[in-house]
């Protein structure tokens, strides 16, 4: 988790020089829909070569895929003493969203998430499906970078098995959850953006015939999304 607090902090301080980099070669005017290139000359003074017009590109859809730094499992067992499981799994998920202004986005998120593992001679599989509408607030900078912070609030679908001593018990519920997202966004081009970020989300609880199990995680994603007009 260090590693990657490290990186996301990284990535923000290199940020201005990133965005200057990205402009040096071309700049976007959002109010007249255009891009312009310009070639280096030797007497540091750019000069417009190329131009074309494109429609506004605010809306994206994408995939990510993250990994649980520690999704936690609270087992809390009627009449006896509760169990905290802890696992680091893969997961992966779909998102479409827009540009509401310069400084909001709202997105809709759909992902996986599981886990299989085994404590005090008991075993424990789960399956998590979560629909999370995210509001992010972000910053633009030369066209090319974008950090944002963001919160989302959704529901999601668990199913749960646990097998042991007491015997088998198979439950599923659909959960309100709510999420804590932070990343970063790099422009690769016009067209496609690469993600980074942390998010925490709360998948709520699942209860058992004999036992309640609530369930958290702490998630590293990344992903890529393809950005368009909806009137191209």
């Amino acid at each position: 988790m260090k590693k990657i607090s490290f990186l996301l902090l990284g990535a923000l301080i290199a940020t201005p020089t990133f965005a200057n980099d990205y402009d040096e070669y071309g700049t976007y005017d959002e109010d007249l829909e255009s891009y312009t290139t310009y070639a280096p000359d030797y007497d540091d003074t750019p000069t417009p070569t190329s131009s074309y017009s494109s429609s506004a590109r605010d809306t994206y859809a994408g995939f990510r895929i993250h990994r649980n730094e520690h999704i936690y499992f609270k087992y809390d067992a009627h009449n006896a003493k509760d169990t905290t499981i802890r696992d680091d799994s893969f997961g992966f998920g779909l998102n479409i969203g827009n540009r509401l202004t310069d400084y909001v986005k709202l997105e809709f998120e759909t992902s996986y998430t599981g886990a299989s593992l085994e404590k005090h001679e008991t075993d424990f599989d789960f399956d998590i499906w979560s629909n999370m509408l995210n509001v992010y607030i972000y910053k633009n900078f030369g066209g090319a970078v974008e950090p944002y912070f963001g919160v989302g609030l959704g529901a999601s679908g668990i199913w749960g098995d646990v097998s042991g001593n007491h015997g088998d018990f198979s439950a599923s519920d659909f959960e309100l959850s709510f999420a804590a997202l932070a990343g970063i966004n790099f422009a690769l081009n016009k067209y496609v953006d690469l993600n980074l970020g942390l998010r925490y989300i709360d998948y709520g609880k699942l209860n058992h015939k004999v036992a309640t199990t609530h369930i958290d995680a702490t998630e590293i994603y990344i992903g890529a999304a393809y950005k368009f007009g909806l009137f191209d």
